[in-house]
């Protein structure tokens, strides 16, 4: 991977962090998986409070994506909104409601990741 294609996919992420952020999603953090996943580069995961909130978050993240030139290579989740991902091969955005998020625990499986600032 090269650091242009690299800095665009932590772009990303810190954009969709500061989305989640904005629209009130709660616990929202940004992990950096180079070196660790042969799969991404990056998770965002948030908290949303409803499903209809957490599509929300998603389709704006997904339209500022395109905006910036990233092809989403996949989405699930999105009709039951418990646990919406989308997939931007580079990074991968995961917005759960409370209840899935603190049983799949994404960040304890992954805690070897470090965990990017983001500001809002």
């Amino acid at each position: 991977m090269t650091d242009k294609q690299d800095d665009k996919g932590r772009e990303l992420a810190v954009a969709a962090a500061k989305i989640a952020i904005e629209r009130n999603c709660t616990d929202v953090t940004v992990m950096d998986l180079r070196g660790l996943s042969p799969a991404t580069d990056y998770f965002v995961i948030a908290t949303g409070t409803s499903d209809r909130q957490r599509r929300t978050v998603i389709d704006e993240i997904s339209m500022h994506a395109k905006k910036a030139g990233h092809a989403r290579f996949g989405q699930a989740g999105y009709e039951q909104g418990r646990w919406i991902l989308v997939d931007f091969v580079n990074v991968v955005i995961h917005i759960f409601d409370e209840e899935y998020r603190k049983y799949y625990d994404l960040e304890m499986l992954w805690g070897d990741a470090k965990r990017l600032t983001v500001d809002s």
